[in-house]
C-alpha cells in the first residue's frame, strides 16, 4: 500500500515522515538485496525478524511527535497574531497536531492518549493560545444541591397556593 501524499503548503505526508523517522532511527537499512520468485523458501536466508520493545516503540514515537510538533510549528507560521485566537484560522493545524499524534500512537500501538502527546497539546496552548478568551460567557449546570432546590421550590408552593386559593374563595361571595 502506497503512503498518502499530500500537496500544498509544504506538509508532508504520514509515510514519508514514518520513512524519514525510521531511516533517523537506523530501523531501514539500504542495500538489501531482492530475492527472486522462483526461489525455494528452505534454502532462502533467514530474514531478521526485528523484535518491538517497548523501548524502541517509545523511542520511535518521541521521534515521530517531534517530527509532527514541527510541522505544526510550520503551520502555525503561516498565522499572524490576531489571527491565533480565530478557530476557522488554527483547527486546520491543531486538528494535524491532533491526529498526527493519536494516528502514530495507534499506528504503534503505543496508547492514546499519552503523556508525550499530551505535553505536545500543552505546549501549542502555552505557546500560542495562551491569550485566548472566550467571547461568550459559558454557562454551567448548578451544583446538585441549587438545582435540587429550585425543583422542590416550585412543587411544594403549588399545594400552598392552591390551599389559600380554596380558603380565600369561601366566604360565598361572588368576585365582579
Amino acid at each position: 500500500m502506497a503512503p498518502r501524499t499530500q500537496t500544498g503548503s509544504g506538509r508532508l505526508s504520514q509515510g514519508l515522515l514514518l520513512l524519514w523517522a525510521l531511516l533517523g532511527t537506523g530501523l531501514c537499512h539500504a542495500g538489501a538485496e531482492a530475492e527472486g520468485f522462483g526461489q525455494d523458501t528452505r534454502t532462502s536466508p533467514p530474514v531478521a525478524v526485528f523484535n518491538w520493545t517497548a523501548q524502541l516503540v517509545e523511542e520511535t514515537y518521541t521521534n515521530i511527535t517531534q517530527k509532527c510538533w514541527e510541522v505544526f510549528v510550520d503551520l502555525m507560521r503561516n498565522v499572524t497574531a490576531s489571527e491565533l485566537c480565530e478557530w476557522k484560522v488554527i483547527s486546520r493545524p491543531y486538528s494535524l497536531l491532533q491526529a498526527c499524534l493519536e494516528g502514530w500512537a495507534d499506528h504503534l500501538r503505543y496508547g492514546y492518549p499519552n503523556a508525550l502527546a499530551e505535553q505536545y497539546i500543552f505546549q501549542s496552548h502555552h505557546r500560542y493560545f495562551h491569550n485566548c478568551t472566550l467571547e461568550h460567557q459559558v454557562y454551567f449546570d448548578p451544583p446538585e444541591d441549587v438545582l435540587l432546590a429550585m425543583i422542590i421550590a416550585p412543587i411544594c408552593l403549588i399545594p400552598f397556593l392552591v390551599t389559600l386559593v380554596i380558603w380565600r374563595s369561601k366566604d360565598g361571595k361572588a368576585q365582579p
